[in-house]
């Protein structure tokens, strides 16, 4: 079974070297993360001209790799090998190229730390490489993060870097920023750095330090949905169409998609206690009140409709009978009907 990215950053920190990795998956942000912890730190400075080689998978082949890794450090105790971009690579998936790096995975260099940076794509899992990687090095996959995970690995996150973070906080920065994880971390690591001591992140502080507004964001909006709360709804839509580029259209139609997808499940979820609920819906027992209340809020058939609702105003913003419609017009009259 491939390892988990958390994990793998964990054993480097604890400066616990393998001799190759490969790093494959969707999700770039975890790839870079381990790439460039060893890039950085498994040699001294002063030993990275000589003993740190960096190649391109389009400008490179397997053979040539090889012929790096196999090459013994100089004045060092070891080497780095680092193939970016490697799902690039002019002759990978060739059976000459991929039987190459299979024996070299039989034997590798003790003294050598071969890393492949395999980006966007995974290997067929079917075949002999990928099974070999699998059983004879870290064989790492990075998934994209689904949006109901989100905020469980942003309170992880946050309580790895010392701190803590309320509950409702995480929850905005999931449904605002969504799981481009690079700029999700990349916000946090902002916040944080305003505090000389751990506190409890508080959606004050995101507004403060993110920008986020505790009171406008997609959270509040689906909340005012659920509550069929309509003053705070136009409110935040208004500041939504006064802010397009900090609030676009296709994000806020997914996370809506989830939520009243939710709903149904609620409907169908009679007998089930809070806690067991909450786990069938994949979200924080905190939140189950508001999808409760949500679901005696919307008859089955008008939940049907929303989603019908959601999906025409998908089509729209990409053109399809649009009718000359900016995205904020789109907005306004999907919620209209999801109101009325």
């Amino acid at each position: 079974m491939p390892s988990k990215p958390e994990s793998i950053l964990k054993d480097l920190e604890a400066n616990n070297f393998a001799p190759v990795y490969f790093l494959q998956g969707e999700e770039p942000y975890f790839i870079d993360k381990i790439t460039g912890y060893i890039e950085n730190n498994a040699l001294a400075h002063q030993d990275r001209g000589f003993n740190q080689i960096i190649l391109y998978g389009k400008e490179t082949n397997m053979a040539t790799i090889l012929t790096n890794a196999k090459r013994f450090p100089m004045m060092s105790e070891r080497q780095v090998v680092i193939v970016k971009e490697a799902q690039a690579i002019q002759d990978l998936g060739r059976e000459q190229a991929d039987q190459q790096l299979i024996h070299y995975l039989k034997n590798p260099l003790p003294s050598t730390i071969l890393v492949f940076a395999h980006k966007y794509k995974v290997l067929d899992g079917r075949k002999a490489l990928a099974k070999e990687l699998d059983k004879r090095a870290v064989f790492v996959k990075s998934d994209k993060v689904p949006e109901y995970k989100l905020a469980p690995y942003i309170d992880d996150y946050v309580k790895g870097k010392g701190f803590t973070i309320e509950t409702r906080a995480c929850q905005v920065l999931a449904e605002s920023i969504g799981n481009n994880m690079e700029v999700l971390t990349n916000e946090i690591d902002k916040m944080l750095i305003n505090f000389d001591e751990p506190v409890a992140i508080n959606t004050g502080h995101i507004q403060q330090f993110i920008g986020i507004s505790k009171d406008f964001n997609n959270f509040e909006l689906t909340n005012s949905l659920s509550y069929k709360d309509v003053q705070k709804a136009n409110t935040i839509i208004q500041y939504f169409a006064q802010n397009p580029k900090s609030h676009p259209l296709i994000p806020l139609l997914s996370l809506l998609y989830l939520h009243f997808s939710r709903l149904l499940q609620v409907k169908a979820s009679k007998g089930m206690g809070d806690r067991e609920l909450a786990a069938a819906l994949k979200v924080n027992p905190y939140f189950i009140k508001e999808y409760t209340t949500a679901a005696k809020n919307y008859p089955l058939g008008k939940i049907i409709d929303i989603i019908g609702y959601l999906r025409e105003a998908d089509l729209r913003s990409k053109g399809v009978l649009a009718n000359n419609l900016d995205e904020s017009q789109i907005l306004k009259e999907l919620i209209f009907k999801i109101l009325h």
